[in-house]
């Protein structure tokens, strides 16, 4: 993995000197597996995974251990007649399994298509038909969704269950025991940087996901989110709260902390998700390096956070939506620690965030700036850059050079692939503007935006102001047509405990978000909820509230 910078051995201590000097480039061939997993298992000690179960049960695993393991992924799956470029899908909870088997198919040249817990039988129905499933490896609280959907797809021909016995299923554990720990050579497969790698279905907010898909290279990319933002050191504890079957997942508890050689901390539940859980957690096991999304920050500062020792924690990342500055303001009062958001897609790997270097001071609320290697902008219609605070699509430039750790393309869909590209850059299909300091401020995804009276108003904005108010624990604002205005601004607000929705109340929320943003920009109607739709990596759906107004 060879990166060009003036001090590659550190991470950032100067965005403007690492944003000049910064160039990521890829061997021609590449693999994530036997490239970075077996060169940190050469230390037999360095530990990769430090796993918690509900009922106190605790592994401690070596870089080592993985690499054995996922040898004998390699050697089952060969075994087992799949060969390169083969799909498999993988949907189980946070278990060291999940791990083992990701690297295993890394190293095998096969294709993995990992899908979340929360998947429907309908979900995955879905999923095998439009991705030619050849092998599922699940738990056994999902496998009997694959069951019913089977029937269905004859090229489906190995179901591997990692937990337990069941009927028409091979047991995990007895597929690995037979298998020698190293890669025979007739299986020893070589991956080309611009091989296929990985397929994720796109958590869309409206229509059919579409699938998005990683070459070898990919983790490569993940550099930029491992060292220069989640700013991770070999060894240290990184906690990732997401689930293993979305994007979020190859970022922050796989490629990114595994390629700078840190130690997973992975806390496995059954239950929901809890903000005191969560904290004790944080506490006990000295975790030094926290990423959640905003929806976890939000329900973390409602509790007292001086019953907790948090002072091993040095770095905290949000990502998935924008954070309010509110809830960053008060993380920072109570934990001494700076939330750095950071922005990018299931398509891509980090391409804007907060950095901890010394020339790049926080802007509460914005996205940050560019990562190095990157080239982002915010431009219009005709693909053009705009100036300073003119909001327009945040863009990736692509042409002369495509930068590394993008999709390759929407697998099976050209028309959407070529749909993303606007002269020489990548549309990201978010709005945002830029500062006169190269900041970006998030506006709203390019579909979600509000056009009332003539004004454009971004949902965010908004929904920063209300979760400002005491009673609001969480808003989500849509358009609602309207015969005069055209369209007018709804939100949709869940309370806090110890609230009451009322007319009082409602008019009381109102009055406080015109006192915070241009009076035109309130939400002229209030609808109280219990909770908000939200598609499966915790982003709210809109596309659904928005529907509720028709």
């Amino acid at each position: 993995m060879a990166t060009k910078c003036g001090n590659h051995d550190h991470n950032m201590s100067d965005y403007k000197e690492t944003y000049g000097n910064y160039r990521l480039e890829s061997p021609e061939y590449f693999n994530f597996g036997f490239d970075v997993i077996d060169r940190f298992a050469e230390d037999p000690e360095l530990p990769m995974m430090l796993w918690a179960g509900d009922d106190s049960i605790e592994r401690r695993l070596s870089y080592a251990c993985f690499r054995d393991r996922s040898n004998q992924v390699v050697n089952a799956l060969n075994r087992l007649g799949l060969n390169k470029n083969d799909h498999v899908m993988i949907v189980m909870s946070r278990v060291p399994e999940w791990w083992e088997s990701m690297i295993g198919m890394i190293k095998a040249g096969v294709i993995a298509v990992p899908g979340t817990t929360q998947l429907t039988e309908k979900d995955i129905k879905y999923r095998l038909g439009a991705s030619h499933i050849k092998c599922v490896i699940s738990d056994s609280e999902n496998a009997h969704k694959f069951d019913e959907a089977r029937k269905d797809f004859p090229e489906l021909n190995a179901l591997i269950i990692v937990d337990g016995e069941r009927a028409g299923w091979q047991n995990y554990e007895k597929l690995l025991s037979n298998e020698e720990i190293v890669v025979r050579p007739e299986n020893r497969v070589k991956t080309h940087k611009d091989d296929p790698m990985l397929l994720y279905f796109t958590s869309g907010t409206t229509g059919h996901p579409k699938m998005a898909l990683h070459t070898h290279c990919y983790p490569i990319g993940h550099t930029v989110t491992g060292k220069f933002w989640l700013d991770l050191r070999p060894g240290e504890l990184h906690w990732n709260l997401s689930d293993t079957g979305w994007a979020k997942a190859a970022w922050s508890s796989l490629f990114g902390p595994l390629g700078a050689g840190a130690t997973l901390f992975v806390h496995n539940t059954k239950g929901k998700y809890s903000a005191n859980l969560t904290l004790d957690l944080l506490s006990k096991y000295r975790v030094t390096s926290f990423c959640a999304p905003p929806t976890a920050y939000r329900l973390l500062i409602v509790e007292d956070l001086t019953k907790y020792d948090l002072s091993s924690l040095r770095s905290c990342v949000g990502a998935g939506e924008p954070l309010n500055p509110e809830v960053i303001d008060i993380w920072k009062t109570q934990t001494g620690i700076q939330i750095r958001d950071g922005y990018g897609q299931t398509e891509t790997v980090l391409i804007v965030g907060n950095f901890p270097a010394q020339d790049a001071p926080i802007k509460p609320g914005s996205m940050g700036r560019p990562a190095p290697g990157f080239i982002i902008d915010v431009i219009d219609e005709n693909a053009q850059p705009l100036p300073p605070n003119r909001e327009g699509d945040i863009a990736v430039r692509v042409k002369p050079e495509r930068p590394l750790g993008l999709f390759r393309e929407y697998w099976g869909n050209p028309g959407a692939t070529n749909a993303t590209y606007r002269g020489d850059w990548y549309i990201t299909g978010d709005r945002a503007y830029r500062d006169e300091d190269g900041y970006f401020w998030f506006v709203g995804r390019a579909d979600d935006v509000i056009i009332s009276s003539g004004y454009r108003i971004g949902p965010f904005e908004v929904e920063s102001a209300l979760i400002e108010h005491p009673a609001v624990l969480e808003s989500a604002v849509v358009a609602k047509p309207d015969p005069v205005r055209g369209e007018i601004v709804k939100a949709f607000v869940v309370l806090r405990p110890g609230f009451e929705p009322s007319d009082k109340l409602a008019k009381d929320i109102q009055d406080f978000v015109k006192s915070l943003t241009a009076p035109y920009k309130y939400p002229r109607e209030i609808e109280f909820s219990k909770e908000l739709p939200k598609t499966i990596s915790g982003k709210i759906r809109r596309i659904e509230l928005r529907q509720k107004n028709r």
